[in-house]
């Protein structure tokens, strides 16, 4: 699974505009990025009466859209997912998570401070990754103004991204099932045999595969 970093803070704190930022800057450096934003009160994405909303309101449980170049599907859930469960459907082919939101999550968290807004962070110090702040703070954790994505990126890319090893993920029916290292192991040596003794398989990155069961 990539790893998941939660940009969090109030309201209007800048974390939008940071996340846009850390974007670029770590897709420049060769990244595959995927974006989750949490919104707590839901939202309506489709307009009302076009083809998407009715397919999906009839009771598809997936409608999706697709051109050329863009791929929008819309998926009913059952409850409100963890980041860890949504990368199933968002981030699995990339090598970084970004998540707007999700307070209550146990990921790793960059704060968004104004001091306008206060001073006091709102995430568990064990939790804190780095703050973005426009004042300093009385905290023992990496502190960044606004301007200084590039060095952002270079925390997380040293904490995260440089050096991964080989990984396999186990969703069973949508939901995560974290392996011991044996079984980890197992699983990644059995897909990677299967894989590179086929023929029209050269180099790879990334295997998807999707098991149904009759019942």
């Amino acid at each position: 699974m990539p790893p998941i970093i939660s940009v969090v803070g109030k309201s209007d704190s800048g974390k939008t505009t940071l996340l846009e930022a850390l974007i670029k800057v770590l897709k420049q450096r060769g990244y595959r990025i995927a974006v989750i934003k949490h919104a707590v009160d839901g939202f309506e994405f489709d307009t009302p009466n076009k083809d998407s909303q009715r397919l999906s309101q009839v009771g598809s449980e997936v409608a999706a859209i697709s051109s050329k170049d863009t791929l929008v599907i819309f998926r009913h859930l059952e409850n409100d997912m963890d980041p860890q469960e949504l990368v199933q459907y968002t981030g699995a082919n990339c090598d970084l998570v970004l998540t707007e939101g999700f307070k209550r999550s146990p990921y790793p968290k960059i704060e968004v401070i104004r001091s306008e807004q206060g001073s006091k962070p709102v995430s568990p110090p064990e939790q804190l990754l780095a703050m973005v702040t426009d004042k300093p703070l009385d905290i023992n954790v990496p502190q960044f103004a606004k301007e200084e994505v590039a060095e952002i990126a270079d925390l997380i890319e040293q904490k995260y991204l440089v050096g991964e090893e080989d990984g396999v993920d186990l969703y069973i029916d949508g939901t995560y099932v974290p392996l011991d290292k044996a079984g980890r192991n197992l699983l990644l040596r059995t897909l990677v045999a299967i894989v590179s003794g086929l023929k029209e398989i050269h180099r790879w990155r990334r295997l998807s595969i999707f098991m149904r069961r009759k019942s």
